[in-house]
């Protein structure tokens, strides 16, 4: 029998705002890191970062993932004020869904024991609540704020305390349990406070904020102490704060693109990172916006988020970050393949314009240099005889991506006469681009050498030898031209779909055409006479967004907005091998990876996710 199984997923990367701080988690063991990406929360191995688990449970936007001490469970809140509690193993089971706030939950905190939860944020009528971890009861509450509360912290021992910080410039400081207000810290920080945490022997409190102040509070009563970094410190905000494990260091990450180790004792800084090069011009996407030292290591490892979403591993003594972790935490909108057939290199391209380069076996992306699209990427399509690949966008640009240096060519692109709707290229080195201005164009070595008007609106394009085949919409066909140079003829109109063409895909040889429609029908057709091979490929129940042929031109897979990813055979076109909510709000793009083994797949939730197939007939 044949099955489809989740080989490894490459996890999206934190979604950061500009302007607030990203929290990031780790567990007590520092073996991994939570965090909250799109509707979904990714586990990362820190050691191997591809080895991820994607928690998929909230049905919005998240904001915030906690581990709890003991480190089996994890706390996560949303944009609508639900916070669930979820095993952290398997990150499958749900242990508790609690209505917190009528807003966005901002920050969590766990207790020593792991049983209960203080989660903040804005909310009409309250800015935060402190319940039960395992039944959801409440066990206190928060007040003593005018405004939102940006991040709360709880004490890990006896007697209980928790402070909370807001853009009312305060700190509230709460005993406990059940939670009550205690006192208020007003007037040390001139502005937004952001960050807050409690050092792990609870001798101590820190907060920042927008002022660039780190202030120091006694850990059992909440009174101010001392203040660290003074006439040293950041020239940006200061979006987060977490301590060392022997609660003499901390460690803070600012708009101004450095992370600072600072030594609380003496308040001088013991080390300083600038993200994003030395240059003296401030980089936008370098700003740090989140930062966690994760505890029980060794070798003083720290984790910094930029803005951009990378995830920087710096190590004290090491002037520059020893990895970054690279990916894309918008929705992922175009797929491809690297051109040398090995099926181990893969691109991927976002909502955002942002173009990555997947090794697929090892499961780390680098980010391509050059001028990227600026807007959403709508395919790809390489060319094996030159070892360049090109992408088109919405930003109505052709981009070609040089393999060998991962990095697109010229600065400018080529500007097209319309919004692309798709890309295809032939070994004789053409390429065409369906535009939406009903027009097909052709290119050579990154020049316009053709032009076909068409009497319908293109809306998908393959291409295989002197064949080039576009779907049509309103009315719903699949046109097959013959290349004759730098022109296109008309050879054949294939009308068996029902509603519009939305994918297009050539086997490996040529032999076969899989055309997929906007209402989830799959027909495949053999090229030699252009007749139908099978037309019961049809279980997607939304718009087929991809199709890719495996090498031996036996089977197909797909994915449709329905989330859904389908392996169909040719031999038992009844059957199909299935991966049922495969990407959250819709699959985007798939492949054929390490030799027809297994198939990768991208979507909605930003993540890129490799599947083992076995038992394909």
């Amino acid at each position: 029998m044949a099955t489809i199984t989740v080989d490894r997923i490459l996890a999206a990367s934190p979604v950061t705002l500009r302007g607030q701080p990203t929290p990031i988690s780790a567990d007590s063991k520092g073996q991994r890191i939570a965090y909250a990406s799109g509707k979904s929360v990714f586990v990362r191995s820190i050691d191997n970062p591809a080895d991820s688990k994607q928690y998929t449970g909230h049905t919005a936007a998240t904001t915030v993932a906690r581990f709890s001490p003991s480190g089996f469970y994890i706390a996560s809140g949303d944009v609508s004020g639900k916070v669930r509690v979820w095993d952290a193993v398997e990150a499958v089971n749900t242990k508790g869904d609690y209505g917190i706030i009528s807003g966005r939950i901002n920050d969590i905190a766990w207790d020593g024991d792991s049983q209960r939860i203080i989660a903040v944020g804005d909310g009409r009528d309250r800015f935060g609540h402190c319940i039960t971890a395992d039944s959801g009861n409440s066990v206190g509450e928060i007040s003593g704020h005018s405004k939102v509360i940006n991040a709360v912290a709880m004490r890990q021992q006896r007697p209980l305390r928790a402070a909370t910080v807001s853009d009312d410039g305060s700190m509230c400081f709460l005993h406990g349990a059940p939670f009550k207000f205690n006192s208020k810290a007003d007037g040390l920080h001139k502005g937004f406070v952001f960050g807050t945490a409690f050092s792990p022997d609870g001798s101590a409190l820190v907060t920042v904020g927008a002022d660039r102040r780190i202030q120091l509070y006694d850990g059992k009563t909440g009174e101010p102490t001392t203040t660290v970094g003074e006439g040293e410190g950041h020239t940006g905000s200061i979006f987060a704060v977490s301590w060392s494990s022997d609660s003499k260091r901390i460690v803070t990450a600012s708009a101004d693109q450095t992370v600072r180790v600072w030594d609380t004792q003496t308040g001088k800084s013991l080390q300083t990172w600038r993200l994003g090069g030395s240059s003296s011009v401030a980089s936008v996407p370098d700003q740090q916006v989140g930062v966690v030292w994760p505890a029980g290591r060794s070798d003083d490892l720290i984790i910094s988020l930029s803005l951009s979403g990378d995830l920087n591993y710096l190590k004290i003594g090491h002037d520059k970050p020893v990895r970054i972790i690279s990916g894309h935490n918008k929705s992922i909108t175009a797929l491809g393949v690297e051109s040398d057939g090995k099926g181990q290199g893969l691109w991927t391209g976002s909502f955002d314009g942002r173009v990555c380069h997947w090794d697929a076996v090892k499961g780390e992306a680098q980010v391509v240099d050059g001028q990227s699209h600026t807007n959403q990427v709508t395919q790809f399509a390489t060319a094996a005889s030159v070892g360049q690949t090109y992408s088109v966008g919405w930003d109505d640009t052709l981009r070609t991506v040089d393999e060998g240096a991962y990095t697109f060519t010229g600065s400018e692109g080529v500007k097209l006469d319309g919004q692309p709707k798709g890309i295809a290229t032939t070994d004789a080195g053409y390429t065409f681009v369906a535009l939406a201005s009903d027009k097909i164009a052709i290119y050579s070595k990154g020049k316009l050498v053709g032009e076909v008007a068409t009497d319908y609106t293109p809306t998908a394009i393959a291409a295989h030898g002197s064949f080039v085949v576009v779907g049509s919409s309103p009315a719903p066909g699949v046109y097959v031209y013959h290349q004759e140079g730098t022109s296109l003829k008309l050879a054949e109109v294939l009308k068996n779909s029902t509603s519009p063409i939305s994918a297009l895909a050539f086997s490996r040889s040529g032999k076969y055409l899989a055309a997929g429609n906007s209402s989830g029908k799959i027909v495949a057709y053999e090229t030699a006479l252009w007749k139908v091979a099978t037309d019961r490929w049809s279980a997607h129940t939304a718009r087929v967004t991809a199709i890719a042929w495996n090498e031996a031109e036996t089977n197909a897979v797909s994915g449709a907005l329905d989330t859904n990813v389908f392996v169909w055979s040719l031999a038992k076109p009844g059957s199909r091998v299935k991966a049922l909510n495969a990407h959250k709000d819709g699959v985007n793009g798939v492949a054929w990876v390490e030799g027809d083994q297994k198939v990768a797949s991208v979507g909605t939730d930003a993540a890129v996710k490799i599947w083992a197939v076995k038992g394909l007939q």
